[in-house]
């Protein structure tokens, strides 16, 4: 019950901050981009690499707070935000042509290559999984507020999770048979 009661006061101060936003309130804005910023990135990097998210984060919040007004369910602002990012970074896709993250960033390979193999490998799991599993390993949130900001139900976060790990551990291992 009390969980029942923090979610809701959760809800509660989020649609706040929305209405807030919405009328113009810049540090409300700021609130939710802080809250959601993590998110953001994560699905981005669903789709796009380590870089282009980076530059993306801000693009999406700058859509965002153009289009805020549009948006009438001040409670769907997580679901709404991961949809805009989700555009974002097809569009970006349709836009250019893919290149390998090693390449995309000067100098040549990264140090830290062995996380962009890794990040690779969950680009091309498929997009429910790659999602989940995401903002869960990359962007550090849990499976409760995976389902807060996304919309998605706790369930579906778990099974995503759970699925999505199965079939990590199989291409890691190097078998391509993904369900």
């Amino acid at each position: 019950m009390v969980l029942v009661s923090a979610a809701s006061e959760a809800h509660l101060e989020e649609a706040a901050l929305v209405h807030a936003a919405q009328g113009g309130d810049r540090a409300a804005f700021g609130a939710l981009y802080e809250q959601y910023g993590r998110m953001v990135h994560g699905i981005l990097l669903a789709y796009v690499s380590y870089s282009d998210a980076e530059d993306l984060v801000q693009d999406v919040f700058l859509k965002a707070l153009e289009q805020l007004r549009s948006l009438r369910d001040p409670a769907a602002f997580g679901s709404w935000l991961a949809a805009i990012a989700r555009r974002c970074a097809i569009d970006l896709c349709r836009r250019k042509k893919p290149v390998s993250e090693t390449q995309d960033m000067p100098g040549g390979p990264r140090p830290d290559r062995e996380a962009f193999e890794v990040l690779d490998i969950l680009q091309r799991l498929p997009k429910a999984y790659r999602e989940t599993l995401i903002l869960r390993l990359v962007e550090g949130m849990t499976g409760p507020e995976i389902a807060v900001r996304t919309g998605l139900t706790p369930d579906s976060v778990r099974v995503n999770l759970c699925r999505g790990m199965k079939q990590l551990r199989q291409a890691l291992a190097g078998e391509s048979n993904y369900e």
